[in-house]
Protein backbone atom coordinates (compact mmCIF):
# COMPACT_ATOMS: atom_id res chain seq x y z
CA UNK A 1 0.00 0.00 0.00
CA UNK A 2 1.30 3.47 -0.90
CA UNK A 3 2.75 5.48 2.00
CA UNK A 4 1.89 2.67 4.39
CA UNK A 5 4.11 1.49 7.21
CA UNK A 6 4.25 -1.86 8.96
CA UNK A 7 3.93 -2.09 12.74
CA UNK A 8 3.64 -5.56 14.22
CA UNK A 9 5.00 -4.76 17.67
CA UNK A 10 3.35 -3.23 20.72
CA UNK A 11 -0.16 -3.64 22.09
CA UNK A 12 -2.97 -5.08 20.04
CA UNK A 13 -5.63 -2.51 19.06
CA UNK A 14 -8.92 -2.66 20.89
CA UNK A 15 -11.80 -4.03 18.83
CA UNK A 16 -14.46 -1.48 17.93
CA UNK A 17 -17.84 -2.25 19.48
CA UNK A 18 -20.66 -2.90 16.98
CA UNK A 19 -22.75 -0.22 18.65
CA UNK A 20 -20.34 2.49 17.45
CA UNK A 21 -21.12 2.31 13.70
CA UNK A 22 -24.86 2.14 14.48
CA UNK A 23 -24.64 5.22 16.68
CA UNK A 24 -22.44 7.08 14.20
CA UNK A 25 -24.83 6.27 11.34
CA UNK A 26 -27.73 7.69 13.32
CA UNK A 27 -25.81 10.82 14.39
CA UNK A 28 -24.42 11.54 10.93
CA UNK A 29 -27.83 11.01 9.29
CA UNK A 30 -29.72 13.23 11.75
CA UNK A 31 -26.95 15.82 11.67
CA UNK A 32 -26.96 15.81 7.86
CA UNK A 33 -30.73 16.39 7.75
CA UNK A 34 -30.65 19.14 10.40
CA UNK A 35 -27.72 20.93 8.79
CA UNK A 36 -29.31 20.74 5.33
CA UNK A 37 -32.45 22.31 6.80
CA UNK A 38 -30.36 24.95 8.60
CA UNK A 39 -28.39 25.87 5.49
CA UNK A 40 -31.61 26.01 3.46
CA UNK A 41 -33.20 28.36 6.01
CA UNK A 42 -30.13 30.59 6.11
CA UNK A 43 -29.78 30.74 2.34
CA UNK A 44 -33.38 30.91 1.14
CA UNK A 45 -35.55 32.07 4.05
CA UNK A 46 -33.54 34.73 5.88
CA UNK A 47 -33.50 37.72 3.56
CA UNK A 48 -31.55 40.21 5.64
CA UNK A 49 -28.27 38.81 6.90
CA UNK A 50 -26.58 40.40 9.89
CA UNK A 51 -23.34 39.53 11.65
CA UNK A 52 -25.08 36.89 13.81
CA UNK A 53 -26.50 35.05 10.79
CA UNK A 54 -23.10 35.08 9.06
CA UNK A 55 -21.47 33.39 12.07
CA UNK A 56 -24.26 30.82 12.35
CA UNK A 57 -24.11 30.06 8.63
CA UNK A 58 -20.37 29.38 8.85
CA UNK A 59 -20.96 27.16 11.88
CA UNK A 60 -23.50 25.15 9.87
CA UNK A 61 -20.93 24.73 7.08
CA UNK A 62 -18.36 23.52 9.61
CA UNK A 63 -20.90 20.96 10.85
CA UNK A 64 -21.76 19.81 7.33
CA UNK A 65 -18.16 19.52 6.13
CA UNK A 66 -17.84 16.08 7.75
CA UNK A 67 -20.47 14.64 5.38
CA UNK A 68 -18.05 13.39 2.65
CA UNK A 69 -16.01 11.51 5.25
CA UNK A 70 -19.00 10.06 7.13
CA UNK A 71 -19.42 6.91 4.95
CA UNK A 72 -15.67 6.20 5.22
CA UNK A 73 -15.74 6.59 9.01
CA UNK A 74 -18.76 4.29 9.35
CA UNK A 75 -17.24 1.64 7.06
CA UNK A 76 -13.95 1.82 9.00
CA UNK A 77 -15.76 1.38 12.32
CA UNK A 78 -17.60 -1.64 10.89
CA UNK A 79 -14.57 -3.51 9.55
CA UNK A 80 -11.83 -2.05 11.81
CA UNK A 81 -9.66 -2.11 8.69
CA UNK A 82 -8.92 0.94 6.52
CA UNK A 83 -9.24 -0.20 2.90
CA UNK A 84 -9.52 3.18 1.18
CA UNK A 85 -5.88 4.09 0.75
CA UNK A 86 -3.60 6.76 2.14
CA UNK A 87 -5.07 9.81 0.40
CA UNK A 88 -8.60 9.18 1.69
CA UNK A 89 -7.12 8.61 5.15
CA UNK A 90 -5.46 12.03 4.92
CA UNK A 91 -8.68 13.58 3.62
CA UNK A 92 -10.65 12.02 6.47
CA UNK A 93 -8.29 13.44 9.09
CA UNK A 94 -8.36 16.86 7.40
CA UNK A 95 -12.18 16.94 7.36
CA UNK A 96 -12.39 15.73 10.96
CA UNK A 97 -10.04 18.51 12.02
CA UNK A 98 -11.91 21.19 10.05
CA UNK A 99 -15.25 19.92 11.37
CA UNK A 100 -14.32 19.83 15.05
CA UNK A 101 -12.18 22.94 15.31
CA UNK A 102 -14.30 24.92 12.87
CA UNK A 103 -17.26 24.30 15.17
CA UNK A 104 -15.19 25.27 18.23
CA UNK A 105 -13.89 28.50 16.69
CA UNK A 106 -17.28 29.65 15.41
CA UNK A 107 -18.98 28.79 18.71
CA UNK A 108 -16.38 30.95 20.45
CA UNK A 109 -16.94 33.82 18.00
CA UNK A 110 -20.70 33.58 18.57
CA UNK A 111 -20.18 33.82 22.34
CA UNK A 112 -17.86 36.82 21.94
CA UNK A 113 -20.27 38.47 19.55
CA UNK A 114 -23.24 38.01 21.87
CA UNK A 115 -21.37 39.42 24.83
CA UNK A 116 -20.00 42.57 23.17
CA UNK A 117 -23.16 43.42 21.21
CA UNK A 118 -25.51 42.85 24.16
CA UNK A 119 -23.59 43.72 27.31
CA UNK A 120 -21.76 46.72 25.86
CA UNK A 121 -24.65 47.62 23.57
CA UNK A 122 -22.40 49.25 20.99
CA UNK A 123 -24.46 49.27 17.82
CA UNK A 124 -21.65 50.80 15.79
CA UNK A 125 -19.13 48.27 17.04
CA UNK A 126 -16.88 46.55 14.55
CA UNK A 127 -18.36 43.20 15.64
CA UNK A 128 -21.75 44.27 14.26
CA UNK A 129 -20.40 45.07 10.79
CA UNK A 130 -21.06 42.36 8.25
CA UNK A 131 -17.90 43.12 6.28
CA UNK A 132 -15.69 42.61 9.34
CA UNK A 133 -17.44 39.41 10.40
CA UNK A 134 -17.17 38.05 6.85
CA UNK A 135 -13.43 38.73 6.80
CA UNK A 136 -13.11 37.19 10.26
CA UNK A 137 -14.86 34.00 9.07
CA UNK A 138 -12.53 33.82 6.06
CA UNK A 139 -9.55 34.11 8.43
CA UNK A 140 -10.95 31.23 10.49
CA UNK A 141 -11.30 29.05 7.39
CA UNK A 142 -7.75 29.98 6.42
CA UNK A 143 -6.53 28.90 9.87
CA UNK A 144 -8.43 25.62 9.56
CA UNK A 145 -6.79 24.91 6.20
CA UNK A 146 -3.36 25.86 7.56
CA UNK A 147 -4.00 23.63 10.57
CA UNK A 148 -5.16 20.60 8.60
CA UNK A 149 -3.15 20.87 5.38
CA UNK A 150 0.04 19.30 6.86
CA UNK A 151 -1.91 16.05 7.30
CA UNK A 152 -1.63 15.49 3.55
CA UNK A 153 2.16 15.30 3.97
CA UNK A 154 2.56 13.60 7.34
CA UNK A 155 -0.41 11.25 7.79
CA UNK A 156 -0.17 7.68 6.50
CA UNK A 157 -1.71 4.31 7.19
CA UNK A 158 -0.06 1.50 9.14
CA UNK A 159 -0.43 -2.28 9.02
CA UNK A 160 -0.93 -3.41 12.62
CA UNK A 161 -1.62 -7.04 13.53
CA UNK A 162 -2.98 -7.83 10.07
CA UNK A 163 -5.22 -4.76 9.74
CA UNK A 164 -4.64 -1.34 8.19
CA UNK A 165 -5.08 1.56 10.62
CA UNK A 166 -5.73 5.22 9.96
CA UNK A 167 -5.26 7.67 12.86
CA UNK A 168 -4.72 5.12 15.61
CA UNK A 169 -2.88 5.23 18.95
CA UNK A 170 -1.04 2.09 17.84
CA UNK A 171 0.79 3.73 14.92
CA UNK A 172 4.13 3.81 16.73
CA UNK A 173 5.88 5.49 13.80
CA UNK A 174 3.50 8.47 14.12
CA UNK A 175 3.09 8.62 17.89
CA UNK A 176 5.57 11.50 18.31
CA UNK A 177 3.69 13.50 15.66
CA UNK A 178 0.37 12.74 17.37
CA UNK A 179 1.77 13.80 20.76
CA UNK A 180 3.17 17.13 19.54
CA UNK A 181 0.15 17.97 17.41
CA UNK A 182 -2.24 17.06 20.24
CA UNK A 183 -0.63 19.45 22.73
CA UNK A 184 -0.47 22.28 20.21
CA UNK A 185 -4.09 21.90 19.20
CA UNK A 186 -5.38 21.29 22.71
CA UNK A 187 -4.06 24.74 23.65
CA UNK A 188 -5.15 26.68 20.56
CA UNK A 189 -8.21 24.62 19.71
CA UNK A 190 -9.72 23.92 23.13
CA UNK A 191 -8.24 25.71 26.14
CA UNK A 192 -8.24 29.21 24.64
CA UNK A 193 -11.73 29.01 23.04
CA UNK A 194 -13.25 27.28 26.08
CA UNK A 195 -11.77 29.89 28.43
CA UNK A 196 -13.10 32.73 26.27
CA UNK A 197 -16.58 31.18 26.25
CA UNK A 198 -16.57 30.77 30.05
CA UNK A 199 -15.45 34.38 30.50
CA UNK A 200 -18.20 35.63 28.16
CA UNK A 201 -20.80 33.59 30.04
CA UNK A 202 -19.59 34.86 33.43
CA UNK A 203 -19.44 38.50 32.38
CA UNK A 204 -22.81 38.37 30.68
CA UNK A 205 -24.38 36.67 33.71
CA UNK A 206 -22.94 39.36 35.98
CA UNK A 207 -24.18 42.06 33.64
CA UNK A 208 -27.70 40.66 33.53
CA UNK A 209 -27.96 40.95 37.32
CA UNK A 210 -27.45 44.71 37.00
CA UNK A 211 -30.19 45.21 34.42
CA UNK A 212 -33.43 46.74 35.59
CA UNK A 213 -35.90 43.82 35.84
CA UNK A 214 -38.75 46.19 34.93
CA UNK A 215 -37.27 46.62 31.45
CA UNK A 216 -38.84 43.54 29.87
CA UNK A 217 -37.33 44.09 26.41
CA UNK A 218 -33.77 44.18 27.68
CA UNK A 219 -34.45 41.25 29.99
CA UNK A 220 -35.74 39.08 27.14
CA UNK A 221 -32.77 39.94 24.94
CA UNK A 222 -30.30 39.23 27.72
CA UNK A 223 -31.96 35.94 28.64
CA UNK A 224 -31.76 34.85 25.00
CA UNK A 225 -28.07 35.76 24.95
CA UNK A 226 -27.43 33.81 28.16
CA UNK A 227 -29.20 30.76 26.68
CA UNK A 228 -27.07 31.05 23.54
CA UNK A 229 -23.79 31.06 25.46
CA UNK A 230 -25.11 28.32 27.77
CA UNK A 231 -25.75 26.05 24.79
CA UNK A 232 -22.23 26.80 23.57
CA UNK A 233 -20.83 25.80 26.97
CA UNK A 234 -22.88 22.58 27.03
CA UNK A 235 -21.59 21.67 23.55
CA UNK A 236 -18.03 22.31 24.74
CA UNK A 237 -18.45 20.23 27.90
CA UNK A 238 -20.30 17.31 26.30
CA UNK A 239 -18.72 17.13 22.86
CA UNK A 240 -15.20 18.55 23.01
CA UNK A 241 -13.66 18.44 26.48
CA UNK A 242 -13.98 14.64 27.04
CA UNK A 243 -12.53 13.65 23.65
CA UNK A 244 -9.52 15.92 24.14
CA UNK A 245 -8.86 14.42 27.59
CA UNK A 246 -9.00 10.81 26.41
CA UNK A 247 -6.97 11.59 23.29
CA UNK A 248 -4.27 13.28 25.38
CA UNK A 249 -4.13 10.27 27.71
CA UNK A 250 -3.95 7.91 24.74
CA UNK A 251 -1.05 9.58 22.93
CA UNK A 252 0.82 10.10 26.20
CA UNK A 253 0.57 6.42 27.16
CA UNK A 254 1.42 5.31 23.62
CA UNK A 255 4.58 7.45 23.63
CA UNK A 256 5.92 7.09 27.17
CA UNK A 257 4.33 3.83 28.40
CA UNK A 258 3.92 1.67 25.27
CA UNK A 259 4.09 -1.57 27.27
CA UNK A 260 1.09 -0.71 29.47
CA UNK A 261 -1.31 -2.53 27.18
CA UNK A 262 -4.22 -2.89 29.62
CA UNK A 263 -4.14 0.79 30.46
CA UNK A 264 -3.96 1.76 26.79
CA UNK A 265 -6.88 -0.55 25.96
CA UNK A 266 -9.05 1.05 28.65
CA UNK A 267 -8.17 4.55 27.47
CA UNK A 268 -8.87 3.50 23.90
CA UNK A 269 -12.36 2.33 24.85
CA UNK A 270 -12.97 5.61 26.66
CA UNK A 271 -11.69 7.50 23.61
CA UNK A 272 -14.17 5.70 21.33
CA UNK A 273 -17.03 6.69 23.65
CA UNK A 274 -15.99 10.34 23.87
CA UNK A 275 -15.35 10.45 20.13
CA UNK A 276 -18.93 9.31 19.55
CA UNK A 277 -20.14 12.10 21.84
CA UNK A 278 -18.08 14.62 19.89
CA UNK A 279 -20.05 13.74 16.77
CA UNK A 280 -23.33 14.83 18.36
CA UNK A 281 -22.34 18.50 18.07
CA UNK A 282 -23.78 18.62 14.54
CA UNK A 283 -27.17 17.69 16.05
CA UNK A 284 -26.92 20.19 18.93
CA UNK A 285 -25.89 23.30 16.99
CA UNK A 286 -29.38 23.85 15.44
CA UNK A 287 -30.62 24.38 19.02
CA UNK A 288 -28.16 27.26 19.21
CA UNK A 289 -29.57 28.77 16.02
CA UNK A 290 -33.08 28.72 17.47
CA UNK A 291 -31.93 30.55 20.61
CA UNK A 292 -29.82 33.08 18.75
CA UNK A 293 -32.15 33.95 15.88
CA UNK A 294 -35.89 34.46 16.22
CA UNK A 295 -36.26 34.41 12.45
CA UNK A 296 -34.54 31.03 12.21
CA UNK A 297 -36.64 29.66 15.07
CA UNK A 298 -39.91 30.79 13.49
CA UNK A 299 -38.96 29.35 10.09
CA UNK A 300 -37.78 26.10 11.66
CA UNK A 301 -40.95 25.69 13.72
CA UNK A 302 -43.11 26.66 10.75
CA UNK A 303 -41.52 23.85 8.78
CA UNK A 304 -42.39 21.33 11.49
CA UNK A 305 -45.93 22.73 11.63
CA UNK A 306 -46.32 22.29 7.89
CA UNK A 307 -44.95 18.76 8.17
CA UNK A 308 -47.46 17.93 10.90
CA UNK A 309 -50.29 19.39 8.82
CA UNK A 310 -49.14 17.35 5.83
CA UNK A 311 -49.08 14.16 7.90
CA UNK A 312 -52.52 15.02 9.32
CA UNK A 313 -53.90 15.62 5.83
CA UNK A 314 -52.52 12.25 4.72
CA UNK A 315 -54.28 10.54 7.63
CA UNK A 316 -57.53 12.36 6.84
CA UNK A 317 -57.26 11.40 3.17
CA UNK A 318 -56.64 7.77 4.09
CA UNK A 319 -59.61 7.80 6.48
CA UNK A 320 -61.84 9.34 3.78
CA UNK A 321 -60.75 6.69 1.28
CA UNK A 322 -61.62 3.95 3.74
CA UNK A 323 -65.02 5.49 4.47
CA UNK A 324 -65.76 5.84 0.75
CA UNK A 325 -64.85 2.21 0.20
CA UNK A 326 -67.11 1.24 3.09
CA UNK A 327 -69.99 3.33 1.68
CA UNK A 328 -69.61 1.85 -1.80
CA UNK A 329 -69.62 -1.66 -0.36
CA UNK A 330 -72.76 -0.95 1.68
CA UNK A 331 -74.50 0.50 -1.39
CA UNK A 332 -73.66 -2.57 -3.46
CA UNK A 333 -75.27 -5.02 -1.00
CA UNK A 334 -78.90 -3.59 -1.06
CA UNK A 335 -78.81 -3.38 -4.86
CA UNK A 336 -78.07 -7.07 -5.00
CA UNK A 337 -80.94 -7.83 -2.64
CA UNK A 338 -83.27 -5.67 -4.74
CA UNK A 339 -82.33 -7.54 -7.88
CA UNK A 340 -83.03 -10.84 -6.16
CA UNK A 341 -86.42 -9.76 -4.91
CA UNK A 342 -87.29 -8.39 -8.35
CA UNK A 343 -86.35 -11.67 -9.93
CA UNK A 344 -88.53 -13.58 -7.48
CA UNK A 345 -91.45 -11.26 -8.04
CA UNK A 346 -91.04 -11.59 -11.82
CA UNK A 347 -91.23 -15.35 -11.58
CA UNK A 348 -94.46 -15.17 -9.55
CA UNK A 349 -96.65 -13.76 -12.36
CA UNK A 350 -100.28 -15.05 -12.85
CA UNK A 351 -99.15 -17.11 -15.82
CA UNK A 352 -96.46 -18.82 -13.91
CA UNK A 353 -98.84 -19.36 -11.05
CA UNK A 354 -101.41 -20.96 -13.32
CA UNK A 355 -98.74 -23.09 -14.94
CA UNK A 356 -97.61 -24.20 -11.59
CA UNK A 357 -101.16 -25.08 -10.58
CA UNK A 358 -101.56 -27.06 -13.75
Amino acid sequence: MLNSSVNITGCEPQKINHFIPIFLSFVFFVGFILNCISLWIFWFRIRQWNSTVILQFNLAIADAIITPAAPLIIAYSLTDDWIFGTFLCQLKVFLLSAHMYGSIYFLTLISLHRYFTVAHNIKGSILTKKSFITKLCLIVWGCLCFQGFPFFFTMRTSDIHGATKCLSFHQSDLVVLFFVWNWVIIFSGLLVPFTITIICYSLLSRYILKVNPMNSTSQIMLNKSVRTITVSLVIFIVCYVPVHITRTLGVTIALFFPSFCTLLENVEVAYYITWMLSGTNCCMDPILYCFASENFKNTFMRGFTLLQRFRRSLRVTAANDQSLQGDSASHERPSGLHLTVSTVNTDLTPESASNSNA
